[in-house]
Formats: structure tokens, sequence, C-alpha cells
């Protein structure tokens, strides 16, 4: 299991949402990292669906998790998504590639949206913030 957690929305930093706060408490920010998708704003809080298209990018950060599978439940809780949760959760989380500023691509964890994005805005910019 990776202890890497991408995050692309209200876990960044310079959000104030406590569990972005949690994140930021229990984990080493690495840098800048960018995945390949499509972001989608879905209410306060933006919601990413992977791609293949090279030219559709979704921006954020690369966190490494201290207490990986304490921080993964709590963050699977705050998402509504895994054990317990009924079929099918807004959000999985899967591992995918991220790419970091300087080219470095490594696997991580993130949330991705499960649902139909008909009618929701889509964020062309790739970046939440």
């Amino acid at each position: 299991m990776t202890d890497l957690l991408f995050v692309y929305g209200t876990l960044m930093r310079g959000y104030s949402h406590p569990m972005a706060r949690l994140l930021s408490a229990n984990a080493d920010f690495l840098g800048q990292a960018s995945c390949r998708g499509r972001l989608y704003k879905v209410k306060h809080y933006p919601g990413l669906v992977l791609s293949d298209a090279a030219g559709e990018m979704v921006f954020g950060e690369l966190y490494r998790l201290r207490a990986v599978e304490d921080l993964l439940r709590e963050f699977d809780m705050y998402e509504a998504c895994g054990e317990g949760f009924p079929e099918p959760t807004q959000y999985v989380r899967q591992m995918l590639t991220v790419t970091l500023a300087e080219g470095v691509t490594r696997e991580a964890w993130t949330y991705i949206y499960n649902w139909p994005v008909t009618g929701l805005s889509r964020i062309e910019s790739g970046r939440f913030l």
C-alpha cells in the first residue's frame, strides 16, 4: 500500500476545512502535482474524472501520509466511500499516476468522482483553487 495521497480540492493547502488541517498536520507536503483527467464543480467541491487525453489535466498536491491506514480511513469517511456506504458512492478511492512539477511520476491514492457528470460545470483550467 502506498503512503502517497494526491488531493485536488478541499484538502489542499490554503483551504480552511478541518480535513485539510488534518492532512497538513499528519502528512508531508511533497509538492504540486498533476494527473490526466477532467475536473467538475460538483457543489462547493470538485470531482475528478479520469481521462486518457493528453491535454486534459487536473492540478493538485501530493502528500506522504504518516499514519496511512488511519488517515485513509478518515478521508474515506469524509468522502463517504468505502465500507459501510451504499453503492454507488459519490467518490471511490483508487491509485493513479501523478506527475510532480519536476517531471517525476508517482503512484498515489486519490478520490475519483463516481456519479454522472451530466449537468455539472467543467473546470476547464483543471485547478479548483
